[in-house]
This record gives C-alpha cells, structure tokens and sequence, in this order.
C-alpha cells in the first residue's frame, strides 16, 4: 500500500521517469561550458596567424590540453542534449525520431572521438 499523495508519487518524474536530469544537465554544460569556451576563444585570439610549431607547443602544455579536452567534452555532451530535446520535442514519426536520436548520439561519439585524439596527439607532442 502507498501512502504518499499523488504529487509525491511523481515529483520529479516525467513520462520517462527521468525527471529534471536532462534540465540540470543541460544547465551545468552551459554554465561549465562559459569559462571552457572563453579559454578556447582567447587561445584562438592569441594563437590567430602563428605557425603550427608555436600553436603545437602551446598545446603541449599540460593543462592547455586538458583544457580543451573539457571544452570537446563539456560542448558535445551540452550539444547532444539540446539535440535530443529538439529531436524529441519536434519529430512525430516514432521511427524517425529513434533513428534521429541515434544519428545525434553517434555524430556526438564520433566528434567526440576525433576531436579527442587531436588534443591528445598535440598534447603529447604529436
């Protein structure tokens, strides 16, 4: 027998049983996502128009590359999540909305993956 009220039985639930999680994941990539992405425009400023073995130095260094290693991550995963609100909120056809959420979440793998090796290759040296 339950005895919570039925706004207890579905606080924080959707129709998913997933709640808010989207939401606040959404709004931690975002808020992540401010300072990630003012380092990647400032780098992109300060680096405009050197030669690949200044920018390749520069990115060697430890904690550069880490850096843009959480702005691919941070933007992708903040991307992915929009994308999939969009795609949920605007497909109808079921088998399109599916195949449309796995193209999102395989575009996202593969990026994500490439984007990835590029900072490890020029962090360590490559």
């Amino acid at each position: 027998m339950d005895f919570r009220t039925p706004l207890g039985r579905v606080r924080g639930l959707g129709s998913a049983h997933e709640g808010t999680d989207h939401f606040w994941r959404q709004r931690l990539t975002a808020v992540a996502n401010i300072p990630l992405m003012i380092f990647f425009i400032v780098f992109l400023i300060a680096y405009n128009g050197a030669d690949w073995a200044t920018v390749s130095a520069a990115l060697s260094n430890p904690i550069v590359a880490v850096v843009m290693g959480l702005v691919v991550i941070s933007g992708l995963i903040h991307m992915r999540i929009g994308m999939q609100v969009i795609i949920e909120d605007y497909v109808h056809d079921e088998f399109a909305k599916v195949a449309l959420l796995m193209l999102n979440t395989f575009f996202t793998l593969v990026v994500g993956g490439l984007c990835i090796f590029a900072v490890l290759k020029l962090g360590f040296g490559g």
